[in-house]
């Protein structure tokens, strides 16, 4: 069986989110790539050691420079492959570490935030606007399933997020009318799917073993549902799954050009601008770091830094006092 094949049959049975997946598939690649160069000829990762891999997180912190997230992401997909593909664990890695540089989020102002979402259209529109109004990932979003969604009490749930935690998150009452019109557009493909028999979307790989039927249910469509159907890759089944993200990136990152932002957006900065607002209007950080899923709050507080200071937001009793017209007096005692 080949090592790709084998990867994603291991990814699946521990329950690992399809993008892990990809995200793990990417650092083995690349490290296989590099002791190829090094070597002259591929080299099986079953005949490499401690020392092989050591020297690939090193070309990566002193050659390639990458963040000390990035590192820990390539060991930990290299941990996985030695461990759960080949079943030869590592042990006693000492590489040099990439150096740690702490990175003040990007935020746009409010008005910021309305000038970019007033350059989208249709269904990215929705979707940046739950992204900033909900405080979702980009995944997160446009894999949003109809039963996700709870207009009566303006919840949503979002399912094996980043560290394959479910949380709760608002929806914000403006957004219901819109939300309630997708669903209903997607209910008219779901109709179309099943009269041509094609009602299928992908499901979590263990509850696609234990409910195969939930397949074609309504309830797990995806709320941004493509227009168009599509053969998935590993089961050759013609279906419907949701938006690329891709396309939403892009579209943010272009509205975000017309609407002449000067900052570098990308799709996250929604995310990080819904974090660092709730905290400038009041919220509290546990309150923050609970709707944006995190387990410990120092993650959260990052967003502290991209706070506007409380000299910025307070107004100052002078400018109630000279914007009275009963100020010419202070003018004149002076």
């Amino acid at each position: 069986m080949k090592l790709r094949q084998r990867f994603m049959e291991v990814r699946k049975r521990k329950g690992l989110a399809k993008s892990t997946e990809e995200s793990y598939w990417h650092w083995v690649n690349k490290y296989l790539r590099f002791h190829r160069q090094q070597a002259g000829d591929w080299v099986k990762p079953s005949l490499m050691s401690e020392t092989h891999v050591e020297q690939f997180l090193s070309h990566l912190a002193v050659n390639r420079r990458v963040s000390p997230t990035t590192q820990n992401q390539a060991f930990s997909a290299l941990l996985f492959l030695y461990r759960d593909v080949i079943g030869k664990p590592l042990e006693n890695v000492s590489a040099l570490r990439a150096k740690t540089r702490e990175h003040v989020p990007t935020v746009l102002s409010v008005d910021e935030v309305g000038s970019l979402l007033a350059q989208l259209r249709d269904v990215n529109e929705l979707i940046a606007q739950l992204m900033y109004g909900a405080g979702l990932r980009v995944g997160e979003a446009v894999g949003l399933r109809i039963k996700d969604i709870d207009l009566d009490r303006l919840t949503i749930t979002i399912r094996q997020a980043k560290g394959g935690k479910d949380r709760f998150t608002m929806l914000p009452p403006s957004l219901a009318p819109a939300i309630a019109k997708q669903i209903e557009r997607v209910k008219y493909l779901h109709s179309l799917d099943v009269r041509e028999g094609f009602a299928r979307v992908a499901l979590p790989d263990a509850f696609a073993r234990k409910s195969p039927k939930a397949a074609s249910s309504l309830a797990w469509y995806f709320l941004f549902s493509s227009r168009t159907r599509s053969r998935d890759p590993e089961t050759g089944e013609i279906g419907r799954h949701h938006v690329h993200k891709s396309a939403v990136q892009r579209a943010i990152k272009q509205a975000a050009d017309r609407a002449g932002i000067t900052k570098r957006v990308t799709s996250h900065v929604l995310r990080h601008s819904f974090a660092t607002h709730l905290l400038e209007s009041g919220s509290s950080i546990e309150t923050v770091r609970d709707l944006l899923g995190h387990t410990d709050v120092r993650t959260t507080m990052i967003y502290l830094h991209a706070v506007t200071p409380a000299s910025e937001r307070t107004r100052s009793p002078l400018e109630h006092i000279l914007a009275n017209p009963g100020s010419r007096r202070i003018r004149k005692a002076m």
